[in-house]
């Protein structure tokens, strides 16, 4: 048996035929049956030409195979079975396909990326972490929900003496009264599936909008207030806008803030996130500012 130099106890016979096309294809059985099939055949065929082996496939080849196996199968499974093959699991080339096969990078991939398998994992889980960002379930999954005035209330775009937002796919918005409304969601990063030793040593970006607009016909004031907390809820980053004021008789157009946490060390573990506001008329009823689409995304 030779020695691995990346540990001590004996490995797999370097991707010999008997080890390695096993682990290949219990990989491929649910995810790739015609590749299965195929290396099923290939296996066949080697057991009969005495001292084929696998580390006679172009290294290409193997990472086109690689490429057909699940991500955390290839961490998880394929990465142990010899040096070889951690170094392509490893390395760059075997990430940037997998980039490319699903769209997240193009044939000539513009981004420099540190680590390519981070890059895969992060854009791989890139969501809008955000639950119930446009007021389709109500007030669910929003906590903490301050209704000063006659409180939140759910209405349909555009709203009187307001526009359709800018994009598809947003049909309602929150609005507040005539006293100070205020909402807010806490996101548990490691729940939604970052790893503490992501979020420690990588610290990805935490890109976080919010869009607002006012009626035409009412004066406003908007706030937007977003933290990133440690395990014990210590403030670790803060962001918080300014009072935002829209006057009486403005164009009652849609407008995103945006702010992107990086660098903000070790220890994040949640993002609380909180937005509100209220008329400045205080009139009874709903004329304060509108609030939609609100999201919280970790980024590449």
């Amino acid at each position: 048996m030779r020695r691995c130099p990346f540990k001590r106890e004996p490995i797999l016979p370097a991707l010999c035929s008997s080890r390695a096309l096993p682990a290949l294809v219990t990989c491929l059985r649910q995810t790739n049956p015609e590749r299965c099939r195929y290396l099923r055949s290939s296996k066949r065929e080697s057991s009969a030409q005495s001292g084929q082996r696998m580390d006679t496939l172009p290294e290409a080849v193997l990472i086109q195979i690689l490429a057909s196996i699940p991500a955390v199968e290839l961490v998880l499974v394929c990465r142990l079975v010899c040096c070889q093959w951690k170094n392509l699991v490893d390395g760059a080339a075997l990430w940037i396909l997998k980039c490319q096969q699903e769209g997240f990078t193009g044939t000539e991939p513009k981004e420099e990326a540190e680590n390519w398998q981070t890059f895969y994992f992060l854009s791989k889980r890139k969501r809008n972490l955000i639950k119930n960002p446009c007021g389709e379930e109500d007030l669910e999954h929003w906590g903490e929900v301050e209704n000063g005035g006659d409180g939140w209330k759910i209405e349909d775009l555009p709203g009187d003496f307001g526009k359709e937002f800018p994009s598809d796919g947003v049909h309602k918005y929150f609005v507040t009264s005539y006293e100070w409304c205020r909402k807010s969601q806490v996101i548990d990063l490691r729940a939604e599936g970052y790893w503490e030793e992501l979020l420690d040593t990588t610290q990805p970006k935490i890109v976080v909008k919010d869009w607002y607009a006012g009626r035409s016909d009412a004066g406003c004031l908007y706030q937007l207030h977003v933290k990133l907390l440690s395990e014990h809820e210590d403030v670790l980053a803060e962001f918080q806008s300014d009072t935002i004021a829209i006057p009486q008789d403005n164009a009652a157009d849609w407008t995103e803030l945006s702010h992107t946490f990086s660098n903000y060390g070790p220890g994040a573990r949640f993002v609380c996130f909180e937005h509100g506001g209220q008329d400045t008329l205080f009139w009874k009823g709903w004329y304060g500012v509108r609030v939609t689409n609100s999201s919280v995304t970790v980024e590449p």
